[in-house]
């Protein structure tokens, strides 16, 4: 199956392939799959996939699109040859580029869609591209670095009429879908506030940035094609591969990291849209006595945001992220020798009734008190996703070649109608952050203010705009380096 740049035409030259096959199958009287064996699919049925960032999770994201059987690998792009090096041999006859915008450009005619898994703070610009030559995308989460991008990805899904998912595959398990019937047949009643809290940051944060070295990258790593997006800095060591997550020119910390897993359940079983408000404390580091550390450049090494959501009943309900290993207080009804959520990360909706509790993903949804479980009576309503987690990246792969608009399409697990809402959601927490951290020099010249401390932000989601602290804006929308520009629409 070969790409087209309009999915129009794309949509039509499946057509006419799936109506010339059963012609040709029919003159010779031999289905195809006779020819191929049981459970053959001919190369013009499978989705031809592109990956951009083919080493770690995206070396897994594109395994798992080949294992659904409905897929081929047919370009590999990564700006680090040896994280990549699986990638190439594992599928051999797939070409293989360092820039992303070259694949694109020179070989879009060979692949139907796009797996985006790079650095967060690459994501909306490599996944806009695709999209604008008409390729569906499936985007690692958070789906993007900055609120603004997640909106313009959003808009563009419907613009370009592509298929497309984030890679929070929690949301595609029977889990969320298990607490949503429960829901929504009241067995809690109406949600008052809900608690999230991960054990992350598993990488440095709270720091300062490394000090300068003359060491230069290794000739396996474009240094500059990494940054992509990010602002000019020489090469530093131990930030790519895996630490970028802890700095704010590349990652989105702890809640861009597991937000999109843990927040998501709560997120989908009480239908949330924009928050109105946001505030934060934040862990300090101290560097010596009394002496608080101010390393604005990283994430800091916890975190408790509260947003506050307006209900359709007029009640307030206050959403609760906590990172860096910080909890809330055990419910009561939790036993003394119960665990609360999976251990390190878990999720506990409160509600007028009761409550309810899971793990990351949504995993082993439960009443509480534990002893309800045994007595719950509610039906299936909500139609489960083939294989749950797992079937996450199939059910991507199908809706792609069923087209937009199809059935398949329409029950996506997570697409950016969905993922985009959610991403500003969570990103919205590290407006809190970054305002945190926000300081102006005294009139005396001796010492700071920080007037983004002991507030709450007033956000008017519609307009993307906190309307009572200006500088918060600020991290909204970013500006680009020349060639790496968010594409215009």
């Amino acid at each position: 199956m070969k790409a087209n740049n309009s999915p129009e035409k794309d949509n039509a030259r499946r057509s006419f392939l799936k109506t010339s096959a059963t012609a040709i199958a029919g003159f010779y009287i031999v289905p195809r799959h006779v020819l191929g064996g049981p459970g053959f699919k001919a190369p013009s049925d499978k989705l031809n996939i592109a990956g951009i960032g083919v080493g770690g999770k995206g070396y897994s994201d594109i395994r798992s699109f080949f294992q659904s059987g409905n897929a081929e690998i047919v370009a590999l792009c990564d700006v680090d040859d040896e994280r990549a090096a699986r990638s190439v041999a594992d599928y051999p006859k797939a070409k293989y580029f360092r820039d992303y915008r070259e694949m694109l450009e020179k070989d879009h005619a060979s692949f139907d869609a796009v797996s985006v898994s790079t650095a967060d703070h690459n994501h909306a610009v490599q996944a806009l591209a695709a999209m604008q030559l008409g390729k569906h995308v499936y985007v690692q989460k958070p789906l993007t670095h900055d609120i603004y991008e997640a909106r313009i990805l959003t808009q563009a899904a419907e613009k370009y009429k592509v298929v497309t998912q984030m890679g929070n595959q929690g949301s595609s398990g029977d889990g969320v879908r298990i607490m949503r019937e429960w829901y929504a047949a009241g067995l809690i009643g109406e949600a008052t506030s809900v608690w999230c809290w991960t054990d992350r940051p598993v990488w440095p944060q709270g720091v300062p940035w490394p000090a300068s070295s003359a060491k230069k990258a290794p000739k396996t790593l474009d240094w500059n094609l990494w940054l992509g997006t990010a602002p000019k800095k020489p090469f530093t060591e131990n930030i790519h591969p895996f630490n970028w997550r802890g700095w704010w020119d590349y990652g989105t910390g702890a809640l861009g990291d597991m937000a999109c897993h843990i927040m998501e359940p709560a997120y989908r079983v009480l239908d949330l849209g924009y928050p109105t408000e946001a505030e934060c404390s934040v862990g300090s580091v101290f560097t010596g006595e009394f002496t608080r550390g101010y390393f604005p450049e990283s994430c800091p090494p916890s975190s408790h945001i509260t947003l506050k959501f307006k209900r359709p009943s007029g009640r307030n309900l206050d959403f609760h992220w906590m990172d860096g290993g910080i909890k809330p207080s055990r419910p009561d009804e939790l036993g003394a020798n119960e665990q609360m959520g999976d251990g390190g990360n878990g999720v506990i909706i409160e509600g007028t009734r009761g409550k309810m509790m899971c793990d990351t993903y949504g995993i082993n949804p439960r009443l509480l008190p534990i002893s309800l479980n045994e007595s719950i009576s509610v039906p299936a309503t909500l139609p489960r996703v083939p294989d749950a987690i797992g079937g996450h990246y199939a059910q991507w792969v199908n809706a792609c070649i069923a087209g937009h608009g199809s059935q398949e399409f329409k029950e996506l697990s997570s697409p950016f109608s969905i993922a985009g809402p959610l991403t500003e959601t969570v990103l919205m927490g590290n407006l809190a952050i970054r305002s945190y951290d926000y300081r102006t020099e005294k009139a005396d010249g001796k010492g700071y203010n920080y007037p983004g401390r002991d507030i709450k932000l007033l956000w008017d989601g519609t307009n993307m705009k906190v309307t009572n602290f200006d500088p918060a804006n600020e991290f909204v929308k970013r500006e680009y380096p020349a060639g790496f520009e968010l594409p215009k629409m």
